[in-house]
């Protein structure tokens, strides 16, 4: 498989934690009140581990991982992530740091509609200024067997091709750590389960540590680590 090359911006690689989450509060305010989110969730996730994380709709899993990916400001608790502590960072500096070291697959893909398949995985490189952001963009949809479709825009794309144009984008800047949120809840079986291959492959071969969000038990199965939320908590003890 094709070799992404490597960010410079990334986060050298140490023994300490990828994720390290203590003590995370969620509050949002609605109509009827105050909703607790995300009660005293505290979880360590080493260097290349791949953990899923499991629970019922509404249990907090989601909010869990957008306050990971530096999206969601948390109520109370610590996030540290790649070393990198959150604690006073505004959202440009957020969002300076998610670019170079957390890639992000959505159920939806979030491609850009007017942008083909190249421009669309280019994007996050020359919003970080690299000059040679489209051959590595050529080079990750290579490596998700997408070179032929380059010049294709989103709506030429089948659901499962624009999922790998989302992989090679979130691989493109072969960052330290990938998020996944349902990554295959818009796709057929067989789509997805490639889908799935491809991603932990391509997570296996940069050594890119992942919190996958999955219904999916068989897709749960594959991780290194089981993390189940119930009610805004993680159920003790998760499978190591």
């Amino acid at each position: 498989m094709t070799v992404f090359q490597p960010n410079p911006l990334n986060t050298p690689a140490t023994d300490a934690p990828v994720i390290a989450l203590k003590n995370i509060v969620l509050n949002l305010t609605s109509a009827a009140g105050e909703v607790n989110i995300l009660r005293d969730v505290s979880l360590s996730v080493d260097p290349g581990q791949t953990v899923g994380l499991v629970g019922p709709s509404g249990a907090g899993k989601t909010s869990l991982l957008m306050i990971v990916a530096g999206l969601e400001q948390p109520t109370g608790g610590r996030v540290v992530v790649g070393g990198y502590d959150y604690d006073g960072r505004n959202e440009d500096d957020l969002a300076r740091f998610r670019r170079g070291n957390v890639g992000i697959v959505f159920q939806d893909f979030h491609l850009i509609a007017t942008m083909t398949a190249l421009e669309n995985v280019a994007l996050p490189l020359e919003f970080a200024g690299e000059p040679d952001a489209f051959a590595r963009a050529a080079t990750a949809l290579d490596a998700v067997g997408l070179q032929a479709r380059t010049a294709h825009y989103p709506g030429q794309l089948s659901g499962g091709e624009q999922q790998r144009v989302a992989l090679a984008r979130a691989f493109v800047s072969n960052p330290t750590l990938l998020l996944a949120d349902e990554p295959t809840g818009n796709l057929d079986q067989d789509t997805g389960d490639r889908v799935i291959d491809l991603m932990f492959a391509l997570s296996s071969e940069h050594d890119t540590t992942m919190l996958l969000i999955t219904h999916d038990p068989a897709i749960a199965q594959r991780c290194d680590r089981i993390v189940r939320i119930v009610d805004g908590r993680i159920a003790a003890p998760d499978s190591t």
